[in-house]
This record gives C-alpha cells, sequence and structure tokens, in this order.
C-alpha cells in the first residue's frame, strides 16, 4: 500500500548499514549502524523521508508553498527548504528560540536554501503551532495556497515515509545474513519511532525497538507514537501494538538540546573509534544511550542497529544558539 502514496523522490536509497568494529570489538555485541545521515539531499538525514510523501500530497493537493516549525537548530524545517527547492515550491520557516545574531548552522542552510524565516522567542513547540497558524492566515489571505506541516512531520503520511525505512531495514538484515534484536534510535517528535514500530507490527518482527526521547517524558512521547502509529497503521490496512512502544527517557539532560555528558563522550567515541560524527541534540544523546546498555553488558552476544538519523549541520551551530 506504501506504493500509491503520491511522492516525491528526495533520498537516495537504500543508506548504507555496516557493523561498527570498535563497539562490536569492545563489548562483544553485533553493533551495526543504519546510515541515514547518508540520505544524499540536502545535507542529509532522515527528514527527507517524511518529506518524500508530504511534499507528494502537497502537490497533489496544488500548493504552492510549504509551511512549518521547529527550534532554531531544526533540522526537519532545513529539509524542508531543500525539499521545497526542489520541488519549485516557496517555503516558510517558524524558528522558536532566540535569534541568532549571526546564521550558522541549519540556520546559514535554511537562507541558503531560500526559505522564508519567521522567529518567535520561545522553545514550547505549542507557542509555535500557534504562531505558524496565523503565518498560515496571513499568506492564505496573500492568494497562496498553504500546505501546513506539524513539527518534525509527525503525521501519518510523513510517518508512512519511515514505514517504508523498516522494509528496507529488512532488507538490509538479508543482505548482510544478520536479524537485528534491538534497534536503538533519537526519538524527537515521535514520527521516525511511529513509522518503524508501524512496520515492525505490519510484518510481526520479533525484535525490540527503543526510542531515546530527547524532549518529552516517557509517557508522553510514549501515547504520541502510539497514536501516531495506530493512525499509520490503519492507512496500510494493520494495526500498531502498544506493547511495540518503548522509550528511554534517561539521557534529555535538564531540557532539549541542552548538552550532556553521555552525549559528548558518545559523540568523540564514535568520531574517534569509528569516524562517523553525530550531533549533540539527537543522534549524541541516542549514542550515549546506546554505550551505557554495551557497557551495562546488556547487548553482549546481541545483533544491535543503531539509526543514525543525521542532524550533523549542529556541529556548526554557534554556542549562543545551543
Amino acid at each position: 500500500k506504501l506504493a500509491a502514496f503520491p511522492r516525491v523522490p528526495l533520498s537516495i536509497v537504500p543508506t548504507p548499514c555496516h557493523r561498527l568494529n570498535f563497539l562490536s570489538n569492545q563489548y562483544g555485541a553485533e553493533v551495526y549502524c543504519k546510515r541515514d545521515d547518508m540520505t544524499g539531499f540536502g545535507f542529509g538525514g532522515n527528514k527527507s523521508r517524511k518529506l518524500e510523501f508530504l511534499v507528494g500530497e502537497a502537490k497533489q493537493h496544488r500548493c504552492d508553498t510549504l509551511l512549518t516549525c521547529g527550534g532554531i537548530q531544526s533540522n526537519f524545517c532545513r529539509l524542508t527548504a531543500a525539499a521545497g527547492a526542489a520541488a519549485g515550491m516557496s517555503v516558510h520557516l517558524l524558528l522558536g528560540g532566540r535569534r541568532p545574531s549571526r546564521a550558522s548552522g541549519n540556520v546559514l542552510l535554511d537562507e541558503l536554501l531560500g526559505a522564508e524565516i519567521h522567529y518567535v522567542d520561545s522553545d514550547e513547540w505549542s507557542v509555535w503551532e500557534e504562531e505558524t497558524e496565523k503565518i498560515t492566515d496571513e499568506l492564505e489571505s496573500q492568494g497562496k495556497k498553504v500546505f501546513r506541516i506539524p513539527v518534525g512531520g509527525s503525521v501519518p503520511v510523513g510517518v508512512a515515509g519511515y514505514t517504508a525505512v523498516f522494509l528496507e531495514i529488512l532488507s538490509d538484515q538479508m543482505r548482510l545474513g544478520v536479524d537485528f534484536d534491538h534497534i536503538i534510535h533519537a526519538s524527537g517528535s515521535g514520527g521516525t519511532q511511529a513509522g518503524l514500530v508501524v512496520g515492525k507490527d505490519l510484518v510481526n518482527w520479533p525484535g525490540r525497538i527503543t526510542g531515546i526521547s530527547v524532549a518529552m517524558k516517557r509517557e508522553e512521547i510514549e501515547e504520541k507514537v502510539y497514536t501516531l502509529a495506530s493512525e499509520t497503521a490503519g492507512l496500510l490496512g494493520g494495526r500498531a501494538s502498544a506493547d511495540s512502544v518503548e522509550v528511554d527517557d534517561g539521557h534529555i539532560g535538564r531540557a532539549y538540546a541542552a548538552r550532556t555528558e553521555a552525549a559528548e563522550k558518545a559523540i568523540e567515541i564514535f568520531a574517534r573509534k569509528e569516524g562517523i560524527f553525530l550531533d549533540h541534540v539527537y543522534t549524541g544523546k541516542a549514542a550515549g544511550a546506546l554505550i551505557e546498555r554495551l557497557e551495562r553488558g546488556l547487548f553482549k552476544g546481541r545483533n544491535v542497529l543503531f539509526l543514525h538519523t543525521g542532524g550533523l549541520p549542529e556541529l556548526f551551530a554557534e554556542t549562543e544558539e545551543q
């Protein structure tokens, strides 16, 4: 049924999936990495997977403008700007948080991609969504046909894009001759995890999927993931199980995007031992959780997949924007 969704190809897929030799040898586990940092579009990252389906729907509705919101260094906003540029649509981004004195990281790329940026001095997602409603009204009064996308593209159509990734992971298993016992990834707005859960439940995959929350408390994000997964599974003719939704909220730190010691350590290990870059907001925290579990021996003799969701421009963001 995924083939029936309107879609604008953006990502270069399948992305690589390979063994992490240092971590595997150091901890007696077979640790692999799914490289969705290498989707090859708009500086990479997993959000282009969702945007293929979202922009496809926008085109189907004959929209000419994309509008979304996120934090100052939002990867989804950057990739929305790239997707709009590639699809010939204008893009408006609402970025929440302290306005930077100079564009760096994702903001620099947003500007380079031609997006019109609106700022709101708030870290509250609900405030961002309220502001995008006002911008929608303003743009529509100017005759624009706006396709508004919520934070992270976490709506069923976008989530379906990540169900397609789960099927790709099944192909990776066959190619590598490995059955993964566990998938670990960063979970922000819940869409990536919901897509994986739908894939798992549609094919009755026996492994576990753990989302490492970077923003919300466990109960809140588990409820959101399950709701999204249920709605998406319904579109695909299946059902999602609440038992498949597993979140660890112990790695957020003091707030979303706040740096943590475990993430700093993980970023250094991945760079110096595997030659792979991680960011401080998402993948660093997920890798911190992975390494903590490896150190406790929880994955000894197991096959583990770390899903690298991208976010590398954050490494080049100036510190006032962290």
